[in-house]
């Protein structure tokens, strides 16, 4: 069992990720939601795949909380002829000193931006597979690590599949979420197309929090106290998802403990020391969604989603909350 976070701890997290929050919402306007959802994501240690269209501020949204966070940012652009060392780098013969020496890759960022990630080959798409996992890249039996924090920001687009390659099954449980943008409201739209310039590059946003403040918040997820009742809701949902007809295969025990993990990190988000049902059922469908396939073929990947979505509501509906 955690020992309880004490109430300093709690009151300072809180106040770091409302400096976050603030910050970002500066360049992100009207996305509250999302914003706190990717800041969950953050906490947690996880990484986050973003599909929606083209132009609805995917990239700002990671260079804003790269920028916020005094963090470094890289921005991979995944395409067909994309190699594997150009994800992590390449060890190049030095006529100088006579030997190899490793070039670091893109992946050497705190915030890594895997743009369009499904427009690469499956080869350079495993490149991610021991990064996303273990921080760290293997080069010629030498494992090099990356930065820390460190978080892959992908994003592909969800109705163009024309010269894709899908991820596999092994690539998307390794996120620990999977959001969608949205269109902005009237109100927010318009005061983007008033402020806003061309490109993320001219941002104008200062940093609020360390890295080093990052990677305390994130080491005090884990000592959120989750109550048995909660932990065993937790384990209802995910066992309800391996009986279920709909689903192809149910939730990994990794999908599980990311579950665990995110509803830690949203009761640190709001200022508790515990976890409440409620911060479960929050995030079943983004924890959770990415992870199922229908048992039915289906052509349309929006439809499949609808329906993934449509049976976890019924699922977190038909398992009592603990009291």
């Amino acid at each position: 069992m955690s020992d309880f976070v004490a109430a300093p701890r709690m009151n300072e997290a809180r106040e770091l990720l409302g400096r976050l929050r603030t910050n970002m919402r500066v360049t992100i306007r009207g996305k509250d939601d999302v914003i706190d959802q990717v800041l969950v994501c953050l906490v947690a240690g996880g990484h986050l795949l973003i599909e929606d269209l083209p132009g609805v501020g995917k990239t700002t949204l990671a260079y804003s909380l790269a920028r916020s966070m005094d963090c470094a940012f890289s921005r991979i652009q995944f395409t067909s002829d994309l190699l594997p060392s150009d994800v992590t780098g390449v060890a190049i013969y030095d006529d100088t000193v006579k030997e190899f020496v490793f070039k670091k890759g893109p992946v050497f960022a705190n915030i890594v931006l895997a743009d369009e990630i499904n427009r690469a080959t499956p080869k350079t798409q495993s490149a991610l597979l021991e990064v996303m996992d273990r921080a760290r890249v293997t080069i010629d039996g030498e494992a090099h690590a990356v930065g820390s924090p460190f978080m892959v920001f992908a994003t592909q687009n969800p109705v163009d599949y024309e010269g894709t390659f899908p991820l596999p099954e092994s690539q998307m449980d390794r996120f620990l979420m999977r959001l969608r943008m949205g269109y902005p409201e009237a109100d927010d739209e318009r005061e983007i197309l008033r402020t806003a310039r061309g490109g993320y590059d001219g941002i104008a946003l200062n940093p609020v929090v360390t890295r080093k403040e990052i990677l305390a918040l994130q080491a005090l997820v884990p000592a959120i106290f989750v109550e048995e009742s909660v932990l065993d809701f937790i384990l209802k949902i995910v066992a309800a998802t391996r009986t279920e007809s709909e689903f192809r295969s149910g939730v990994s025990v990794r999908g599980g403990v990311a579950l665990r993990l995110a509803a830690q990190a949203r009761a640190l988000a709001q200022g508790r020391d515990f976890v409440l049902p409620e911060d479960v059922a929050e995030f079943v469908a983004p924890i959770f969604a990415h992870r199922l396939a229908l048992a039915r073929r289906t052509s349309d990947a929006l439809e499949e989603r609808r329906a993934v979505s449509a049976a976890l509501k019924r699922i977190v509906a038909s398992i009592p909350a603990p009291a």
